[in-house]
């Protein structure tokens, strides 16, 4: 099991073919998500052909989601210019500058999900883990870490997570508050 701290989006009605200048207008919310994944289905599921269903089961998304205008100039160019934390077991597993490390543009990524159809109010457009470039300020998520392991000390060290494992993703803004409330996860046996 896998955790992916991610950022999101809520939209409103996008067109179709909507260019990386008509994108802004159409972002109503920002909240963050935990994008979870089964790791060890994904292979499988990738040789049959169908893509990932089994290996993502349902997304975790911040008890509160808020507009782009609240962020004052720490939403600039379509991205969040702050750290996103994530925590694994209460120890830091990463901080990555948002702004610098994702690798698109929210504006990007809606002229991308536009091109052949149209979005309605209430998409979710998701960022996809914010990996760091500075591998000094850790991952978010499990599988990015091991595979830095695996290229400093030939293997990985860090385990997926189990049953009792917790995971914390939060952003703060530059006086310390939380922007959208922490998403605080367990993983439990299913029917627990």
């Amino acid at each position: 099991i896998d955790m992916e701290a991610e950022i999101a989006v809520i939209t409103d009605d996008v067109a179709m073919g909507c260019s990386v200048d008509e994108a802004a207008a159409h972002i109503r919310l920002l909240m963050i998500v935990n994008d979870v994944s089964l790791r060890g289905l994904i292979p499988a599921e990738l040789a049959k052909g169908f893509g990932f269903y089994q290996s993502k089961p349902s997304s975790a998304f911040s008890p509160v989601a808020i507009t782009p205008d609240e962020l004052g100039s720490s939403w600039r160019d379509g991205k969040v210019q702050l750290p996103l934390r994530t925590h694994l077991n209460g120890k830091l597993l990463g901080e990555p500058e948002c702004g610098v490390d994702m690798t698109f543009s929210f504006l990007k990524l809606i002229e991308h999900a536009s091109k052949t159809r149209r979005l309605r109010a209430g998409t979710i457009v998701g960022s996809g883990t914010v990996s760091n470039y500075d591998r000094s300020r850790g991952s978010s998520c499990i599988a990015e870490k091991r595979m830095l392991e695996t290229i400093e000390h030939g293997e990985a060290i860090t385990p997926f997570m189990t049953y009792g494992d917790t995971v914390r993703i939060e952003m703060l803004d530059d006086a310390g508050r939380s922007i959208f409330g922490a998403i605080q996860q367990t993983v439990v046996r299913p029917g627990a």
